[in-house]
């Protein structure tokens, strides 16, 4: 099994609600051992270069096991990010000799 990141977009103007945070508790939840990571939340944005476009900011990222990248994808299929009109970015982890 391979590591994938889990990077989760929101639209910039994106405010969560009372009902967010539990969402996103069920979502890893349905994730199972699949999620090796939680990750963070962040709560401050700032970028330099392009970064996925100027309508969205960066709200966290996770670490999942997956086959492959296909497999990593269907796994994000059910974020929260993505019912609020963002997005996930997934991408494997290269582990670095010695980590």
């Amino acid at each position: 099994m391979a590591k994938y990141v889990f990077s989760y977009r929101v639209p910039s103007g994106y405010r969560p609600d009372a009902g967010t945070a539990a969402e996103w508790q069920a979502w890893f939840g349905e994730l199972g051992s699949a999620l090796v990571d939680v990750g963070h939340a962040v709560t401050e944005y700032a970028s330099l270069g392009e970064v996925g476009g100027s309508g969205s900011r960066m709200v966290g990222h996770s670490v999942v096991s997956a086959e492959d990248l296909d497999s990593a994808l269907a796994l994000a299929k059910n974020c929260p990010a993505l019912r609020v009109g963002g997005g996930v970015e997934v991408g494997p982890v290269m582990e670095a000799a010695g980590s």
